[in-house]
């Protein structure tokens, strides 16, 4: 994993947040470990797995935890944040 598939998956990240009106984590330091593992098992794996969440090793059930996973939107609309707490539903006002 180097800093510039790190810094890819910042600007992937970005953009996907910018698209939806939501926001990446702004704690830099929680930011950083979340996308640092999404690159480790983009790099492992050849998928960015959730790295918040477990894999079976069965590629087909594990799709499911493929960043953006199926949760995010839900999660997001229910709590502001997303499991991994790499999006973030922007505060009002």
């Amino acid at each position: 994993m180097t800093e510039e598939s790190i810094e890819e998956m910042r600007a992937w990240a970005r953009n996907y947040a910018k698209e939806r009106g939501w926001i990446l984590n702004p704690d830099e330091k929680q930011l950083n470990t979340v996308l640092r593992g999404l690159s480790r098992n983009k790099e492992r794996f050849g998928e960015q797995y959730c790295p918040c969440r477990l894999r079976s090793g069965d590629a087909e059930k594990d799709r499911i935890i493929i960043c953006p996973c199926v949760y995010h939107e839900e999660e997001i609309k229910e709590t502001g944040k997303c499991h991994c707490n790499l999006f973030f539903r922007k505060k009002n006002g």
